[in-house]
């Protein structure tokens, strides 16, 4: 069994932070990927890309909406 480093920043937002960051830079990538089945005619793989790009979107904008609330709390 591998066992995961630990976070390197001991921060109880940090990993809320880093997971939006991965949200919205995985929205921005499936850009790429979409133009890239477009360009092929994939429209199958095309759908499914904009698909997750949707539940990035969501994701993003819901981790965006937590940390606003966190920081707020703890007078931030």
């Amino acid at each position: 069994m591998v066992k995961e480093p630990t976070s390197p920043v001991k921060d109880k937002n940090y990993d809320l932070i880093h997971t939006i960051q991965l949200s919205l830079e995985h929205l921005w990538r499936m850009e790429t990927y979409i133009a890239d089945a477009e360009d092929r005619g994939d429209t199958e793989l095309a759908t499914w890309f904009r698909k997750m790009q949707e539940n990035n979107r969501k994701a993003g904008e819901q981790g965006k909406k937590m940390l606003m609330e966190r920081l707020q709390r703890e007078g931030g």
